[in-house]
């Protein structure tokens, strides 16, 4: 069961476009469903609900939802064939919730498709912190255009362009530069920037983080492109555009 917790979890700067995101919550306990809806709707969010995957199936069909809460054993339909079903369907961010701790468990669930998966017990705030991350994950990944005077970016393709010309971009050097772009001249944490791009399990040596954003700076030499990647020193990383 979840463990409760009294205070209202708020976003970061940004939370706002996050908490007019509308949360399907699909699970065949109630008490679990009202509690998960009484948090969501605290931290701002819209929420429906369903008991089953057949519900959930039928909600998705009438209602436009931006992220789905699911528990895998439920009646009827269970989480792993819902799961699958919403793939087929489009690209709707999965949140699995489950007691079920088996290593397996969870690789199907992402192999499936799942963005994310919640083992009980957990704090509530946690869960809230892992739909906030994976709604930015997928904002980040299929949000519009950005252009910093010469320097374009598509999120729909990954690709970069600078003065008209293709830039050779990892993935995740392209979600790193995304990310700070769409905050341009404002300040992103070192924590936030590693558990939007690797994940809130991350548990790889921080420096990945540095080594991205030299990787960045050399394709970008802020003296010839059009903006810098200014170092927060104990705070993280801001794109500071060129005037």
């Amino acid at each position: 069961m979840l463990r409760s917790q009294t205070s209202v979890y708020n976003d970061r700067d940004g939370g706002d476009e996050l908490s007019m995101a509308c949360i399907l919550i699909v699970d065949d306990d109630p008490y679990l469903r009202e509690l998960i809806r009484v948090t969501l709707s605290q931290a701002g969010f819209e929420t429906l609900q369903a008991s089953n995957g057949l519900r959930a199936m039928d909600v998705l069909a009438q209602h436009k939802v931006d992220l789905v809460v699911m528990d895998l054993m439920m009646p009827q339909l269970d989480g792993w064939e819902l799961c699958r079903r919403i793939r087929e369907d489009g690209p709707v961010p999965i949140v699995m919730v489950t007691a079920r701790v088996e290593v397996h468990d969870k690789v199907q669930g992402l192999r499936l498709g799942a963005d994310d998966y919640i083992t009980k017990p957990f704090e509530l705030d946690e869960m809230v912190a892992r739909i906030q991350s994976v709604l930015r994950r997928f904002r980040i990944a299929t949000d519009q255009e950005i252009t910093i005077g010469s320097v374009h970016l598509d999120a729909q393709t990954r690709q970069v362009t600078w003065n008209g010309s293709d830039v050779p971009i990892r993935p995740k050097e392209f979600l790193l530069l995304y990310m700070l772009a769409s905050q341009a001249g404002r300040t992103v944490l070192r924590e936030q920037l590693i558990e939007e791009i690797w994940g809130l399990e991350f548990d790889g040596d921080e420096r990945t983080l540095d080594v991205h954003i030299k990787r960045l700076r050399d394709k970008f030499p802020s003296d010839s492109s059009p903006f810098a990647i200014a170092t927060m020193r104990g705070l993280g990383y801001r794109l500071e555009p060129h005037s």
